[in-house]
């Protein structure tokens, strides 16, 4: 395939966006699916590009939380085959969306993903203990977030995160086990988008580069001033992508 510099330079830019911002406060895939779609590639393989390179930094995070020692490993290997089963289901029924379709359903889910994000301004832990119905109902929620993953896949950590914050986990606890999902689900999905042949892997392999040395900027930056000086960051990128992305659909 002929390598468009503007596009490649989009990718690089906004992939490092995507994985700084995702290293902070979640919510990456609400900047790498606009970036992607900006690019001119076709919705479903939109998806499947995206997955490949948000894989690399799932995984990376997963280990890093692992050698942390900030995941529950036995409840997360409960809910890992789950994961991998509900995320291709998700690829499948994109997959059978028309293109038409797709486009204009993928903007509006990120917009509202992207709208949630932004009153949803705490990451504390629940004060309440789930009852056991309570517990399945949330691990239910989890499957099903998985599921959204292979679909369409912008804002699942942030949800992942939410839901096991529901659960009564720590924060830190919450975010490990929610980047072993997402590796889950990511992994699972990416297979099966290969196999349906929509993957580009030039663009998916150099934004996956940037996504590397965004996460692990983001992370420094984090550890050092917190999370708030993100936002506003996050804000103005996610909503100018998808403004973007809508106009190329709707007016060009």
């Amino acid at each position: 395939m002929t390598i468009d510099w503007i596009d490649v330079s989009i990718l690089i830019v906004f992939g490092f966006l995507a994985a700084f911002i995702d290293s902070v406060v979640g919510g990456g895939g609400l900047i790498s699916i606009p970036a992607l779609i900006a690019t001119g590639l076709p919705p479903t393989t939109v998806l499947g590009t995206n997955k490949l390179a948000s894989s690399f930094g799932a995984l990376m995070s997963a280990i890093n939380f692992l050698r942390a020692k900030q995941v529950d490993f036995k409840y997360v290997m409960k809910l890992f085959p789950f994961a991998c089963i509900a995320s291709p289901i998700g690829v499948l029924v994109a997959y059978q969306l028309p293109a038409d379709i797709l486009k204009p359903l993928m903007l509006i889910v990120l917009s509202v993903v992207a709208i949630y994000t932004l009153f949803k301004k705490d990451f504390e832990q629940t004060k309440v203990k789930p009852n056991r119905m309570m517990v399945y109902i949330l691990t239910v929620i989890l499957i099903f977030i998985a599921f959204y993953d292979g679909l369409f896949g912008g804002g699942t950590g942030t949800f992942l995160i939410f839901t096991l914050l529901m659960l009564g986990q720590s924060f830190l606890r919450a975010a490990g086990n929610a980047k072993v999902l997402n590796f889950a689900s990511n992994i699972s999905a990416l297979v099966f988008f290969i196999i349906l042949g929509e993957v580009n892997f030039i663009y998916g392999l150099i934004m996956a580069a940037s996504m590397v040395v965004g996460s692990y900027v983001g992370s420094r930056l984090a550890i050092l001033k917190g999370s708030s000086y993100v936002r506003i960051l996050f804000i103005i990128v996610t909503f100018s992508l998808i403004i973007k992305g809508a106009y190329d659909y709707f007016i060009v």
